[in-house]
């Protein structure tokens, strides 16, 4: 959670930008979605020193690198709030 609202498929094509594909998303897009609100993380301790961009190539690089992973699912598609 940040200060920004990012969209999966918005991380998705970035990440196919830095490994070289197409990334193959299936279904559409909500209208709604499940967020957090960041905005007292930032009163408390300012605004990220890391761009959202910038950690998305250190998570990339951390995949290309075999990085440990734990594989457990995303839950991107929840819509009631249990993960």
């Amino acid at each position: 959670t940040g200060p920004e609202t990012v969209s999966v498929r918005r991380v998705a094509e970035r990440f196919g930008r830095i490994f070289g594909v197409t990334p193959q998303l299936i279904g559409v897009e909500s209208p709604t979605a499940l967020l957090s609100n960041a905005a007292q993380a930032q009163a408390l301790f300012g605004y990220p020193t890391v761009t959202l961009d910038q950690m998305l190539v250190w998570i990339a690089d951390w995949v290309q690198a075999g990085g440990a992973s734990l594989h457990k699912p995303t839950h991107f598609e929840t819509r009631d709030g249990r993960f």
